[in-house]
């Protein structure tokens, strides 16, 4: 396990900050220094790592002085304007690299690889020096050298826990738990990282005279430190770096020590996961740790992963509360939530504004202050079984159109309540009743319109002859000519009273299981001897004999499928070869035939784009001749029967599809 290398950046040019860090993402850690003060606490906390200064920047020529004599674990590289003279004297004093400061990305990654490369062979230089001047009692367990010395004060400890029992405020919790560490643990350097919630990044909650630079470092799930963690589950101290066998390790340990200027950094673990660490720097009274003293902040660690693990519950818990009780006062609807005792548990303001009533006058009391006629519902739904249908009423108070649906609440079976979800209808049925009106008054001015065209047309015919009649009364030709265009035309005038008559009262529908074919070929039949569908125009028929059976009214059907057919053959009358083919088919949904679709293809010229959406509407007509019901009759007897139309029309043709479902159990 190797830890992420560290590339510190000395400038106050938040580009060439913004460039670095895209640059060098994949390859190390980036951590920014502007101020001159804070250089040194930063290279303290990183370690060996690589430092890159900008020329530009103040003091900058006076650290690279100072760091060179002091730290020869550091790896400066210096970027400055081509051709400066700070950018030439940065060359002549030895450091890692003088460079330009706009260096490209491939050349910038270049450099920085060679350097990141030359760090690690200079680190592990040192780590073999280091090993072979360790002897052989250093990696043995020596007895603590303060044996008198009492190392975690008792009394702290068993107080520790019973002060932090307020988990309503994360931040003061997290605050207490550290001043409680300090005094517990005898020291006056201590930081607590957590991550805030699950997946989240750790970052330092809380700290006691942490280093400045402490709060801007945050770690991801794998991050070298936290898989240490996971992977060895104890803690980190500097008294124990000797020990360590494994060098890769003792860098990673001794790098994380000197990130937090810790003596001493213990895990925090909790249902089975790391959710932090707590860190502990050097001893008020300057004595080092022991192996006592660990094993007393391994105790504290435990007792402070219990809290936190507590306080992380509740704070989710309570930010889960929050946006439930946030989305309940802010939805429309009205909730009124009742428990097992049919006590007013939960009114939301919606349901104050619905029902004319207040909190204060339904909460925690009997389910009754809120109106008999709900409390009766929400009582029933107490008791009942299944679910209960919805209901609507006028609430007595506000006189609201009101829509409500109950249920019962329960949790893993066990009853708590039941909930009424309350709908206010008012405005909805007022704008339905002036769309009703509006409707009803276009209607009319239709019907009018168009029995004024329809009636006005036969009349004028009978009073040109009946005005003719007295002159010619005596003319045998001109009587039977009267009588055959007057007959006619009053024949004419009562279709027109049928069809108006039957479309505004409509049969009461039969339903029963039938085969579709049926109505369609009494529907041809009707269209050839109504509407004068003859041998010119070619009728086609796929028919096949395995449909499902449809629940319908065989009457309406052939009704609607006569008008399709009539329709379908004025459309295509202008053709050379007019053509109509009438095809049903099942469509199956799984196994199982869920309708049947019948079909009326033309070959006409199709619906003109501006009638298109109209075409369903009463007294929409192209026709010289005609009422224009043909088509919302047809839609009506559908959707009577829970089917569909579908029109698809183009210049080649119409083609209509009404999809009829099939009865229960069909095949």
């Amino acid at each position: 396990m190797t830890p992420a290398p560290v590339c510190i950046i000395y400038t106050q040019d938040a580009e060439l900050v913004r460039r670095a860090r895209a640059f060098l993402r994949t390859m190390a850690q980036v951590r920014h220094v502007s101020d001159p003060d804070r250089l040194e606490p930063v290279l303290q906390q990183a370690g060996p790592s690589v430092l890159m200064m900008d020329l530009r920047s103040k003091e900058c020529r006076e650290l690279i002085d100072q760091i060179q004599s002091e730290r020869s674990d550091i790896l400066i590289i210096a970027f400055g304007v081509a051709q400066s003279e700070t950018l030439r004297e940065a060359e002549q004093v030895g450091i890692y690299a003088a460079e330009e400061i706009g260096l490209e990305r491939r050349r910038f990654q270049a450099l920085l690889g060679r350097a990141l490369d030359y760090l690690k062979v200079s680190q592990e230089n040192r780590d073999l020096r280091e090993t072979s001047t360790l002897t052989p009692d250093v990696h043995r367990k020596t007895e603590a050298a303060h044996q008198s010395i009492d190392t975690i004060r008792t009394l702290p400890l068993l107080r520790f826990p019973r002060v932090l029992r307020r988990l309503d405020n994360m931040d003061t919790l997290v605050a207490a738990v550290v001043e409680a560490l300090a005094d517990a643990a005898g020291v006056s350097r201590v930081g607590l990282f957590s991550q805030t919630r699950k997946g989240d990044p750790y970052r330092l909650r809380a700290g006691l005279h942490c280093l400045p630079e402490t709060e801007e470092l945050k770690f991801e799930k794998r991050d070298t430190l936290v898989r240490w963690f996971e992977l060895h589950a104890h803690l980190i101290s500097r008294a124990n770096l000797a020990r360590t066998p494994d060098q890769r390790e003792r860098n990673v340990m001794r790098r994380a020590l000197d990130m937090f200027g810790a003596e001493a950094i213990v895990p925090l673990y909790a249902r089975g996961c790391i959710i932090g660490w707590v860190f502990f720097g050097h001893r008020v009274t300057g004595q080092l740790f022991d192996d006592r003293d660990l094993e007393g902040l391994t105790m504290l660690a435990e007792h402070v992963s219990t809290i936190l693990e507590n306080a992380l519950l509740y704070e989710e818990a309570t930010v889960q509360r929050t946006l439930a009780e946030t989305l309940l006062k802010s939805i429309p609807p009205g909730i009124v939530a009742i428990d097992v005792d049919a006590t007013v548990r939960w009114f939301n303001p919606p349901a104050e504004k619905i029902l004319g009533l207040s909190g204060a006058e339904t909460l925690s009391k009997p389910v009754e202050a809120v109106g008999n006629r709900l409390a009766s519902f929400l009582r029933e739904t107490l008791e009942a079984k299944t679910p209960l249908p919805p209901q609507q009423w006028i609430d007595n108070n506000t006189r609201r159109s009101l829509s409500v649906e109950t249920r019962q609440i329960a949790d893993n079976g066990s009853p708590l309540g039941a909930v009424a979800v309350i709908q206010d209808l008012t405005v909805e049925e007022t704008l339905r009743e002036k769309q009703a009106l509006l409707d009803r008054a276009t209607f009319w001015t239709d019907l009018a319109a168009s029995m004024s065209h329809e009636i006005r047309n036969p009349l004028v015919a009978i009073k040109t002859f009946a005005q003719l009649l007295p002159e010619r009364f005596d003319d045998a030709d001109f009587r039977k000519e009267f009588n055959k265009i007057v007959v006619n035309e009053i024949d004419r005038l009562d279709k027109i009273i049928t069809q108006i008559n039957n479309f505004a009262h409509p049969p009461e529908l039969v339903l029963k299981p039938i085969d579709v074919r049926s109505p369609v070929k009494k529907g041809v039949e009707i269209a050839r001897s109504r509407y004068g569908i003859n041998g010119r125009v070619e009728l086609e028929t796929s028919l096949p004999s395995n449909l499902p059976r449809v629940l319908g009214d065989e009457t309406a059907l052939a009704e609607a499928f006569a008008h399709l057919l009539a329709n379908a053959a004025e459309a295509s009358a202008d053709r050379s070869k007019p053509r109509i083919t009438l095809s049903a088919k099942p469509v199956r949904e799984g196994r199982h035939s869920a309708a049947v679709v019948v079909t009326v293809q033309d070959n006409g010229t199709g619906i003109a784009p501006e009638i298109k959406e109209k075409i369903f509407s009463p007294f929409c007509t192209t026709k010289p001749r005609g009422m224009g019901l043909g088509l919302p009759i047809v839609k009506r007897t559908v959707f009577d029967h829970h089917g569909r139309v579908e029109v698809d029309s183009t210049s080649k043709g119409t083609q209509v599809s009404v999809l009829l479902p099939t009865t229960s159990g069909s095949d």
